[in-house]
């Protein structure tokens, strides 16, 4: 799930400060390691928790088909990541994969405290980005069952335009993730 720029512009139109957002290239990526990609660009004004509530939905749907927790994997970036931990916290699975990118603050414990972390949890965030810090005190008051959690922190310094680019950085770390490997 993308972040709020993409949600608010067209993809043609560069952020002033990030440039272009590589939203296609970043899904190509993952497609082309045979992922079979789910995402869509949200409308202007997206409702975060509303919007959760559809991807659980759709997950709930998967799991029902015979999907394998473990085998889905979802993935959000700046109000996409805090969209994604929405999911988390309302699908309350903890075989499900998540990766949130850019999007944890201190200040979100108080401000949003009905986010619990659940699943496996992967965090990415960038030493530069004033929007995206170390998530460990959100775990920490978690109340819902984390099979696994690891942070890593890049050096890329982009702030917070790296997760508008198609980098490795966080790419494969995240496909590793999704395929299991969690350490």
């Amino acid at each position: 799930m993308h972040n709020k720029f993409i949600e608010e512009n067209d993809l043609s139109v560069p952020h002033p400060e990030y440039g272009k957002a590589e939203y296609n290239e970043i899904l190509a990526s993952f497609r082309a390691d045979n992922f079979i990609v789910y995402s869509e660009i949200r409308s202007k004004n997206t409702n975060a928790t509303k919007y959760a509530k559809k991807i659980v939905k759709q997950i709930k749907a998967l799991l029902k088909k015979g999907v394998s927790s473990n085998k889905i994997t979802v993935i959000g970036t700046s109000k996409g990541g805090y969209i994604a931990q929405y999911v988390s916290t309302y699908l309350a699975n903890p075989d499900v994969n998540f990766v949130f990118i850019g999007c944890f603050r201190d200040s979100d414990i108080e401000e949003i405290p009905d986010i619990n972390f659940c699943g496996n949890i992967l965090t990415i965030y960038e030493k530069s980005d004033i929007y995206g810090v170390s998530a460990i005190k959100r775990k920490e008051t978690s109340k819902l069952k984390i099979n696994h959690f690891k942070e890593i922190e890049l050096h890329t310094n982009l702030k917070h335009g790296f997760l508008y680019k198609a980098l490795d950085e966080w790419i494969v770390p995240c496909k590793k993730w999704a395929n299991g490997n969690y350490n």
